[in-house]
């Protein structure tokens, strides 16, 4: 099968185009895949510049996001037969071979059937950022209505599922975003106040919105000094939740004399850490935002499809920042 190998460290020259042996089903639990489309996401970048997550771990096909349709199923597989059609998160932080491929083979537990209202393209963009996102805001910070958010980075991948899964809950959204495209983007998908981070203080706007209070809760998809600035941002007795390591030159103090609740969300953790149930838990959520998608009442939104020859173009793009949505490779 062709799939987009990485042998070493580098920039995005170090992932080629390669004919490798396809995987083969080693449980009878297990589902082989024909992958029609993959989403990229930053963290794939990031394997590819500092290291994949397992040692002696390369050469590696890296891409935790997939869709495509069953092709064969072992024989204790009870909820899917050939020519179903799924997506999921697996694989791709090395070892486990990611998606940037023709085929994969992955346990029927954490295989979910795509939504059918949209594409493989859009399928294939969805779960981590979904995953993230709702595990962000209602799994680590325990979101309720009538409560205030502020999403950092509204426009991006995790930022615009964010704000609809938020919205359906009867929160007020505030996002930041750096164009006036993006702000009328995100206040197509329901945000309330979009804030201009390029033209405003962030902190400022936010607590002229609040009355000085603040926000109840605030994501951080940033990192660095937006993380740093947001504990002032964030309400007395608020949760501040960052996707990211926040380092090591954070003056915690304001975050103390408030009261935060401070939380991380890693949504591949269940699959680094090998915990089962956490694993079962999260294609729950996918089952569940199938349905919203379904509905018509959660959207994702695609940047740009690419050919998987193009993996190396796709992660100039990420790196270059500010991308509006997500890229994906298709078969």
């Amino acid at each position: 099968m062709k799939a987009v190998v990485m042998r070493e460290t580098g920039g995005p020259e170090v992932l080629s185009l390669e004919e490798i042996e396809a995987p083969s089903m080693t449980s009878e639990t297990q589902v082989m895949v024909r992958i029609e489309a993959a989403g990229i996401n930053p963290i794939d970048t990031k394997l590819r510049s500092r290291g994949v997550f397992v040692e002696e771990g390369l050469p590696s096909v890296l891409g935790c996001d997939g869709a495509g349709v069953v092709v064969k199923v072992g024989r204790d597989v009870t909820q899917f037969r050939p020519g179903d059609e799924v997506w999921y998160c697996n694989g791709g932080m090395g070892g486990l071979q990611g998606n940037y491929a023709e085929f994969t083979v992955l346990d029927e537990s954490v295989c979910c059937r795509k939504p059918v209202s949209i594409d493989f393209a859009h399928a294939a963009a969805a779960p981590l950022v979904l995953i993230t996102a709702w595990e962000a805001l209602f799994g680590r910070a325990r979101l309720t209505n009538e409560k205030t958010l502020l999403v950092h980075a509204g426009a991006g991948g995790v930022g615009h599922v964010a704000i609809q899964l938020a919205k359906q809950a009867g929160v007020r959204v505030l996002t930041t975003v750096s164009t006036p495209e993006k702000r009328s983007f995100v206040t197509s998908l329901g945000a309330d106040e979009a804030i201009m981070y390029r033209e405003n203080n962030f902190v400022d706007e936010v607590l002229r919105l609040t009355d000085g209070i603040g926000a109840d809760v605030v994501l951080d998809t940033v990192g660095g000094e937006v993380f740093r600035e947001s504990i002032y941002a964030t309400s007395h007795y608020g949760d501040l939740v960052t996707l990211l390591d926040p380092g090591l030159d954070v003056d915690w103090k304001e975050a103390r004399n408030r009261n935060l609740r401070i939380s991380f969300t890693l949504m591949l953790t269940p699959m680094l850490r090998s915990l089962p149930q956490a694993r079962a838990n999260q294609a729950a959520i996918l089952s569940d935002c199938a349905e919203m998608i379904d509905n018509g009442s959660l959207k994702v939104s695609i940047s740009e499809c690419l050919p998987l020859a193009q993996a190396a173009r796709a992660h100039r793009i990420i790196e270059e920042g500010h991308a509006q949505g997500k890229l994906i490779l298709e078969m």
